[in-house]
């Protein structure tokens, strides 16, 4: 009774003061609202079911926006073709979820990274889902989800916590702009938790940085508290950086075609995370850069964002259930890598060395530069350009092999552009791919997603990532990661 006395009160003074402040509003504020076409509101309850809204959830009023990518923007995607979209009004939590209320709920913390306000992190799409639901018993709100094994169906009407749609996410992240990111400039180490050494455009200005409009600064390679940077004009922070977050969607291509609040492709068993991480490149926490993985994989640089409805959906929405990778016979695995400065070909050797496994070097017809300033560049024109360089080496009998242990260096936050020739060049349906790579600090950045989009009927296993040569450790934590995914070794 006494909150929601408390609620009560609060509207009627949050009312008397907008009404006492209207004659004093900065007029180009009003103007900036304007043009932006949308508005964001604190709001205590929500009137179309009298339901209180939690504390720090913001309406967002829905609207119309090119989600994607124009074709001039730098280190775009092939899968952000713009097309307009209309996204009905919802509720959006102001922060990423922490981990203190991810504990609250399901008694447990599966976050690397471990602290009260940090967000939660390392947990699948399911897990995800599974804290949806039950917060919202938790509530008495009726759950939005209703999980069959790996299979989720989404209530649309149901007024519990969700996650947000892969455009719901986008829109909320525009906030109304139609830029790379939603500030004037790409952001600085000072305005967003990422890989700060590495700044949008970077990889084109790598030795002449006096071009760029963001200068490197720090890489913090953890998580940071939420909040602790300035939100976006709708009031939602580290919608760029800190985690990834979860939304509803199966990752698919988008429809030409306009759509209305549209739930993503209707079979896939990879799900879309969206806004970059702690060790992502600013391009990878662009408003339109779309990563992906399977619904049953979580990783230390994503996390999850809630969202309440604002009025009533319909219908309901299926969600495939996820491929799962057998255990292995040794008899039918390839071990295929790309190396450079020798760092993957050496994780490769020790992986067959535990495995007895063929092993196979991915080789160019025109091999890159053996000097590493000039590799730098022809790799990142590679991956800007996305070519597919001529493969000198081909899997002659690849039909007999149904898993293959993928490697390769990170590239510019990616993988290497002969990885994506090789993964063109044949059919993957049906198989489980299982990747390692070596880093200089980035661990995998998005090469999982990179994979995950050129080889979409692969089952993917658990990855590995090396730091440079893996020192004395390797062996070991070679071993753990066969065991991980049931590869036997001799």
């Amino acid at each position: 009774m006494q909150r929601i006395c408390t609620i009560i009160l609060s509207i009627f003074l949050f009312t008397l003061c907008a009404a006492c402040g209207q004659e004093n509003q900065n007029p180009s504020e009003n103007a900036m609202n304007d043009e932006a076409s949308v508005a964001v509101r604190e709001s205590a309850v929500d009137s179309s079911e009298n339901v209180p809204i939690p504390e720090h959830f913001v309406l967002i009023e829905g609207g119309t926006f090119q989600m994607g990518s124009p074709e001039d923007e730098p280190w775009r995607s092939e899968d952000e073709i713009q097309h307009s979209v209309t996204v009905s009004d919802f509720y959006m939590s102001s922060y990423e979820l922490t981990q203190v209320e991810y504990e609250a709920v399901m008694g447990s913390n599966p976050s690397n990274f471990l602290g009260d306000d940090l967000p939660v992190e390392n947990i699948t799409w399911l897990d995800a889902i599974a804290y949806c639901n039950a917060r919202s018993e938790q509530e008495n709100l009726t759950p939005a989800y209703v999980v069959e094994g790996d299979s989720v169906y989404w209530d649309r009407s149901a007024n519990g916590y969700r996650l947000p749609t892969e455009a719901e996410w986008e829109y909320a992240c525009r906030a109304g702009t139609t830029t790379p990111f939603s500030m004037e400039n790409s952001p600085s180490a000072e305005e967003a938790n990422y890989y700060g050494h590495y700044p949008y455009q970077i990889e084109e200005n790598y030795f002449s940085q006096g071009n760029l409009a963001v200068q490197p600064g720090i890489y913090r390679q953890t998580t940071v508290a939420v909040g602790s940077f300035s939100a976006n004009p709708f009031g939602l922070y580290d919608m760029h950086g800190n985690v990834g977050e979860w939304t509803w969607d199966a990752y698919g291509e988008y429809p030409v075609e306009a759509q209305v609040d549209p739930t993503g492709a209707e079979t896939g068993t990879r799900r879309v995370y969206r806004g970059g991480g702690w060790n992502d490149f600013a391009k990878n926490m662009r408003s339109a850069y779309r990563a992906t993985m399977d619904q049953d994989k979580g990783s230390f640089h994503v996390g999850m964002r809630l969202v309440l409805n604002a009025s009533a959906g319909s219908g309901s929405v299926i969600g495939s259930a996820a491929q799962n990778a057998e255990n292995h016979n040794a008899e039918n695995i390839l071990i295929a890598y790309f190396t450079w400065g020798g760092n993957t070909e050496g994780v490769a050797e020790e992986i067959q060395r535990q495995t007895g496994v063929d092993l196979f070097e991915i080789t160019l017809v025109h091999p890159y530069s053996s000097d590493y300033n000039t590799v730098l560049d022809e790799a990142q024109r590679d991956q800007n350009e996305q070519a597919r360089p001529e493969l000198a080496s081909h899997v002659e009998n690849m039909e007999q092999y149904d898993t293959i242990l993928l490697g390769y260096p990170n590239w510019w936050a990616s993988i290497p552009m002969p990885i994506a020739s090789f993964l063109e060049e044949y059919d993957f349906a049906g198989k489980t791919i299982v990747p390692f790579c070596s880093h200089g600090g980035g661990r995998f950045g998005q090469s999982l997603t990179a994979i995950a989009k050129l080889a979409p009927d692969a089952a993917m296993g658990e990855g590995l990532s090396v730091h440079y040569s893996g020192g004395s450790s390797l062996g070991d934590d070679v071993s753990a990661w066969l065991e991980l995914n049931g590869i036997a070794v001799d």
